[in-house]
């Protein structure tokens, strides 16, 4: 069950991290599988700085929202909005749906991803999420 506040916040804040990036950065990012290696580089570079992670949640929801965003145009996921009990799991409000009903958290990935470093690289989270193992 998709919801239009899901599917619409999902696209709007990956558009908005793009636009951040390109200009900010002078960095492209296109939508596709490869392009999530260089959001990995771009948060290796923010940890090497150490701000807290709440200064830069934001920035953080707008990488996990275009790595949804990626598996939406890329693998046929769906943004769904959670329910209070997957709220409660997920510590999100929304996340994706892939085809084969499966749930998955790209906004806090992006989280992790931040916290964790590259044991949770979001271009690993992506073949997870299609089916192709991790490499």
């Amino acid at each position: 069950m998709s919801n239009p506040q899901a599917s619409t916040l999902g696209p709007r804040l990956a558009a908005d991290i793009v636009a951040v990036v390109r200009e900010g950065a002078r960095i492209r990012l296109d939508y596709t599988p490869p392009s999530l290696a260089v959001v990995d580089r771009v948060i290796d570079g923010i940890r090497r700085e150490k701000p807290p992670a709440k200064a830069i949640a934001p920035t953080l929801l707008g990488f996990g929202a275009y790595t949804g965003e990626v598996l939406v145009r890329e693998a046929g996921a769906a943004w769904v909005a959670f329910d209070a009990g997957q709220q409660d799991m997920f510590e999100q409000p929304f996340g994706i749906r892939t085809p084969d009903g499966r749930l998955w958290n790209p906004l806090g990935r992006a989280v992790k991803r931040y916290r964790n470093g590259p044991e949770d690289s979001l271009g690993l989270f992506y073949l997870s999420v299609v089916g192709q193992g991790l490499v």
